[in-house]
């Protein structure tokens, strides 16, 4: 009984919870702690720290470990399953009507309307973390040049790393470790 009720509870989770694996948190913590009491929340807590501190998305390392310390390895492979299956679905889904519909008008004025908008939420998201942007009422303040960029270097790296990727193509990951690299060295 232990393993429906593991692959139920990790299925909705996976099925219902969006924004990535930090918003599962809360979600996860309710199902688990609150309503199966499958943990403490002492426990939990280690778990979210050691999820965080191990390779992948949180809400998976979570749910892996979770399900190791309720049903042992299978429950740890169910839990898991059960989180990425909802995902895995929905795109299996989406790829089968992109396949079927990919050259027709509809289709076409669909991705016209969604292009300018994953930019600007891409633009929103690089606005926020190069200025600290604190919402006061209807107006933002925004205080340029404070923290994050700071100086006359971290412009320079911007810059660089613009270049780089937009003229020369030159690898994302390689730009991360190399903006490391240069903040470690620099500062």
């Amino acid at each position: 009984m232990i393993y429906v009720q593991l692959f139920i509870t990790f299925f909705l989770i996976g099925l219902f919870t969006f924004g990535g694996g930090a918003a599962m948190l809360s979600l996860i913590q309710t199902q688990v702690v609150t309503k199966y009491a499958w943990l403490t929340e002492s426990q939990f807590t280690d778990i979210v720290a050691i999820s965080q501190c191990t390779p992948g998305p949180i809400g998976v390392n979570c749910a892996t470990y979770t399900g190791y310390e309720v049903a042992g390895i299978a429950g740890s492979a169910l839990a898991t399953f059960a989180l990425v299956l909802p995902s895995f679905l929905i795109f299996y889904g989406i790829i089968r009507l992109y396949n079927k519909y990919h050259s027709t008008s509809l289709f076409g004025d669909i991705m016209s309307g969604l292009r300018p908008a994953v930019a600007g939420l891409i633009a929103a998201a690089a606005i926020i973390l190069m200025f600290r942007i604190s919402m006061s009422g209807w107006v933002p303040e925004i205080s340029i040049l404070t923290e994050n960029f700071g100086d006359w270097t971290s412009w320079a790296i911007l810059a660089v790393s613009f270049v780089a990727a937009f003229f020369f193509k030159v690898n994302p990951i390689l730009l991360i470790v190399a903006g490391g690299i240069a903040g470690l060295l620099i500062y």
